[in-house]
């Protein structure tokens, strides 16, 4: 455990809500830290994972998916250093339909592929014989295609475990989400289900097919979280959005415009009254954040790898919030006094001008991290991430 006695965690709590106060009034005092944890931290470490629970486990039984969230959130809060609420939640647990980051691709007729030791993926199923299959099919059903019919099942279950009464480690169940309320966005869509170098051949090939698959994908997209706001009763668009896309970093700034813009924009009109908005890419996206601020208002940023963090603020400026930080891979393999030092060069590298900066890794936090490693960041965030 992080900590042995129920003071010290309320002393990290306090902490925690004094650095995250301060920030959000615009006043900072130090850089928060926090980190990306999903279902696989968990699963394919087996030092955690001692059930040996799979991943084909966890997306075929709600119990198994449940109990493994309820676990995965009381070791993390119990063992992982960063500026969140340490040790049991004052009112309780939540917890979410789960299918990682293919949910989208099944819902446009993937099948999943399960592999052992990996995330679930899925086959494209766009291929040349094929490539009209979606087009002649109409657009999906937002309960029933792919994975959704499952996705709303499970979400049954959670909400009759919770009205149940359902009891973890002394705490209950308090909220309860499903999955496809947002999206990982419209071309990483587009190359699971059509295959990313067979999608880059299209771009120069078959543009006009691109540009079908492009506006077909947004439509369908905005028919499931449309469907799925009015089933919830929730509003139809938010003073700000925030979505993802991973795949437009395999993308020229060129290319993004002419192939991608559009359809962001149309996503970003329908849910947005105006910004501002934010978007998660992984990998070497930054050549794209000045587009993305100027054409679609997006405001926060949530960075993977590689970024220069002092280029990237001079170009954004000091307005503008900023995601990231050490590498996965040094985190799960370096020493923790490399550690020390990569975080130290990030907090020091201009980054933290305009007080909107958030420490992470960068991005995802890999199965069988050093929790020592995780130490070392965090301390180093406290000490470098403080503003005058």
């Amino acid at each position: 455990m992080l900590y042995d006695t129920p003071e010290e965690f309320a002393r990290h709590n306090e902490e925690v809500k004094q650095v995250w106060d301060a920030f959000h009034k615009g006043k900072p005092t130090r850089v928060p830290m926090t980190l990306g944890i999903s279902a696989r931290t968990l699963l394919l470490d087996p030092k955690v994972n001692t059930r040996g629970t799979t991943f084909y486990d966890y997306f075929s039984n709600p119990e198994v998916m449940m109990e493994q969230q309820l676990y995965h959130a009381w070791w993390v809060r119990h063992n992982l250093p960063f500026d969140q609420e340490m040790g049991l939640p004052k009112d309780g647990w939540g917890v979410w339909v789960d299918f990682q980051n293919i949910y989208e691709q099944t819902y446009f007729g993937c099948p999943i592929h399960f592999r052992d030791g990996e995330v679930p993926d899925v086959v494209p199923i766009l291929t040349e014989d094929r490539k009209n299959l979606l087009f002649d099919r109409g657009l999906p059903d937002p309960f029933r295609s792919g994975l959704m019919k499952r996705n709303w099942e499970y979400y049954h279950f959670f909400l009759r475990k919770r009205e149940e009464g359902y009891i973890y480690q002394g705490r209950p169940i308090v909220s309860v989400s499903p999955c496809g309320m947002g999206t990982d966005g419209p071309f990483t869509a587009a190359c699971g289900i059509r295959g990313a170098a067979e999608i880059a051949a299209d771009i120069y090939l078959a543009p006009e097919f691109v540009h079908k698959l492009m506006a077909y994908i947004t439509d369908a997209t905005i028919a499931r979280i449309q469907a799925y706001r009015k089933y919830l009763g929730h509003d139809m668009q938010t003073q700000g959005w925030g979505f993802a896309d991973d795949s437009i970093q395999l993308l020229s700034v060129e290319t993004y415009k002419e192939f991608v813009l559009p359809y962001h924009r149309k996503l970003v009109n329908t849910f947005s009254k105006g910004g501002p908005n934010s978007i998660h890419l992984c990998g070497d996206a930054t050549r794209h954040f000045k587009t993305l601020r100027d054409e679609l208002n997006i405001m926060s940023f949530d960075t993977g790898f590689p970024v220069d963090f002092g280029r990237l603020r001079k170009e954004l400026g000091p307005k503008v919030h900023i995601s990231g930080g050490v590498h996965v891979t040094l985190l799960r393999d370096g020493t923790p006094e490399a550690v020390r030092q990569e975080s130290k060069r990030i907090l020091q590298s201009g980054i933290k001008r305009g007080g909107k900066f958030v420490f992470r890794e960068g991005n995802n936090l890999a199965p069988c991290t050093p929790i020592e490693n995780l130490k070392a960041m965090y301390a180093a965030c406290k000490e470098y991430g403080r503003y005058r």
